[in-house]
C-alpha cells in the first residue's frame, strides 16, 4: 500500500498578484475582455449553424 504525501507545497501569491486581485480598474478591464471574447465565440458559433 502506498503512503499519501501530506506535505503539499502551495506557493504564496506575490504582493503584485494580491494587488492586481483587489485593484478594481484591473478587474473591470478583465471582465470586459472575457465578456468580449465570449460574445465573439458565441457569434461565430451562431454563424456556423445557419
Amino acid at each position: 500500500m502506498s503512503k499519501i504525501n501530506t506535505n503539499v507545497y502551495a506557493t504564496r501569491p506575490t504582493r503584485f498578484t494580491l494587488f492586481m486581485r483587489t485593484f478594481l480598474p484591473w478587474q473591470m478591464w478583465r471582465f470586459v475582455c472575457i465578456n468580449l471574447r465570449m460574445m465573439l465565440l458565441i457569434g461565430r458559433e451562431k454563424h456556423e449553424h445557419k
